[in-house]
């Protein structure tokens, strides 16, 4: 290893690209269908100038990608494997277990920022499983997964055909817990429309508005703002019911 390398200190990301990283997560919150530069355009209308090619870069850091019906909807990334459909069109789900999805946002900190994958149940809204991770690799999906496998087999497995999931690992665990893979089409975030609006509540209830320092504060706000949810929360769809009281099946998980 060349000395260079061994006392190399990675510099620490510029403040003022935290904050551009967090102002342009809330307006694509609002509006997942501007891409660099309509964000570009509204970031200098709220003040803040910031170039396309800038905003560009901080979107692919932040994982963010502009929704809109794109080429060749149903070709995977590139080391996918193989192929999946939609399988949920015109589907309806009634029961939990029936339908899993999960997804991958960016969550910013004061310090830096963290990447959240989760687990829910269509149904019932329930957040089976979640992990968090400080770069986009596949090994916290996977782990996510397994994890959600403690609330029994499912049917359905949906996912967007980031790479994460499209990868050869993450599909062999699906396909070897009994489910049917299935992909959105490339751009169409309402084919995962319960994690998506999951998204907008956690971030619009919790990480926004509590400004966490570190990735152990993000931790333990995410740990009981997901009891808060799944327990606690009440959903206008569930008829204000909670996400436990439809998911949960034992005495011990519903105390």
């Amino acid at each position: 290893m060349p000395r260079s390398s061994y006392y190399y200190e990675p510099r620490p990301v510029p403040q003022s690209d935290l904050e551009l990283a967090r102002l342009i997560d809330r307006i694509y919150m609002t509006s997942p269908f501007y891409g660099s530069r309509r964000i570009a355009v509204t970031l200098e209308q709220l003040g803040r100038k910031a170039g396309r090619k800038r905003v560009a870069t901080l979107m692919e850091e932040m994982g963010l990608e502009a929704i809109y019906p794109k080429p060749r909807l149903s070709a995977p990334g590139s080391g996918a494997a193989g192929r999946y459909p939609y399988l949920l069109r015109d589907v309806v789900v009634t029961r939990p277990n029936h339908v899993w999805s999960a997804d991958i946002t960016y969550l910013p900190m004061s310090r830096g920022h963290m990447y959240l994958v989760a687990v829910i149940d269509w149904c019932s809204r329930y957040v089976l499983a979640w992990r968090l991770s400080n770069t986009l690799d596949l090994g916290f999906c996977v782990e996510a997964y397994m994890d959600a496998l403690r609330h029994g087999a499912h049917s359905i497995h949906n996912t967007d055909q980031g790479c994460q999931f499209t990868s050869r690992e993450f599909v062999a665990c699906v396909e070897g817990s009994g489910a049917r893979v299935s992909w959105d089409g490339r751009g169409r975030a309402l084919d995962n429309v319960y994690i998506e609006r999951f998204w907008w509540s956690l971030k619009y209830e919790d990480v926004n508005l509590k400004a966490y320092g570190d990735g152990r504060e993000l931790y333990d706000g995410l740990d009981r703002y997901l009891d808060f949810y799944n327990r606690k929360r009440l959903h206008q769809a569930l008829d204000y019911r909670t996400p436990a009281e439809l998911c949960l099946r034992t005495q011990k998980d519903i105390e």
